[in-house]
């Protein structure tokens, strides 16, 4: 017997494929906040501009670790059947086919996300943009799916809510920075 068996079960994949998406979601809908704000110019003297930068590059990494996670999971899980395939290529799956849909279309914007984020350097300045802006169409993408795919519902849509309220708010912080300096 070893030392893992008494916590690795029949649904032991089932749990970490869910929970490794609710934070994910969380992670990513950080990730969008503190894009929103370094955006909008947000800096103080006790907290400076490149903190926010750092900490929103940081929390893109553990997202995609986290999303990584969620995908090996879920394809590698047996209580429903969703290939690799399905997780990549949107509505090309059987089950839930919509919602898996939203979820691998979002992945999808993610994955270019990050590739052009790892060659910003050598890419025009306006299409690295493009691409980064899309993140902004993949996250409310990525909740629908959440909400209509998750099964742990209370934790789903609490997780949700909070996530829905942050991104609102610092979305209007964006919006108010600029109208500053419009005016």
């Amino acid at each position: 017997m070893t030392l893992a068996a008494p916590f690795v079960g029949e649904s032991t994949l089932w749990y970490l494929a869910r929970g490794s998406g609710i934070v994910s979601l969380a992670l990513f809908t950080m990730t969008v906040v503190l894009g929103l704000l370094v955006a909008g110019r947000l800096s103080s003297p006790a907290w400076p501009r490149f903190v926010t930068e750092t900490l929103h590059r940081n929390l893109s990494l553990a997202s995609v670790l986290f999303l990584a996670v969620h995908i090996v999971t879920i394809v590698s899980d047996n209580f429903v059947t969703i290939s690799l395939v399905d997780a990549f290529v949107p509505f090309a799956g059987s089950y839930s086919p919509f919602y898996l849909g939203l979820g691998a279309l979002s992945v999808d914007i993610i994955l270019a996300l990050v590739l052009t984020s790892l060659f910003r350097t050598r890419l025009p300045f306006k299409a690295w943009r493009f691409v980064h802006w899309l993140a902004y169409l993949s996250w409310p993408v990525a909740v629908v799916h959440t909400i209509g795919i998750g099964s742990d519902q209370s934790w789903v849509l609490i997780t949700v809510g909070i996530s829905v309220v942050l991104v609102l708010a610092a979305g209007s912080f964006r919006v108010a920075s600029v109208r500053r300096r419009a005016s």
